[in-house]
């Protein structure tokens, strides 16, 4: 298992918020920004990586940080490479379906 996931659901909408388990607690910092990988947000359920992407074509809102899941989404073509931002090496991503 290498993914933490965290499924909400609010009526239509499902948010999901995952990241590489290595990750899970630690603060990135790259010039002006500082990005907490919160546990209150991304820990949930630890999955594999392929639960965790088949979790990516269910959701309608998806908030994705580490080397893991965010490679992955990107080898899936659910994410643009040109679309992640990197913190301290780190690739975080979004992916928003209205």
């Amino acid at each position: 298992m290498d993914i933490y996931i965290n499924l909400r659901r609010t009526g239509k909408f499902v948010l999901l918020a995952m990241c590489d388990a290595e990750i899970l607690g630690k603060t990135l910092k790259q010039g002006n920004i500082v990005f907490c990988v919160r546990e209150k947000f991304y820990k949930g359920s630890l999955v594999s990586l392929e639960e965790a992407i088949d979790l990516i074509h269910q959701s309608t809102v998806v908030n994705m940080v580490g080397q893991k899941i965010v490679n992955k989404a990107i080898e899936e073509g659910l994410v643009h490479p040109e679309a992640v931002l990197k913190i301290e090496g780190i690739p975080h991503a979004q992916i928003i379906r209205l």
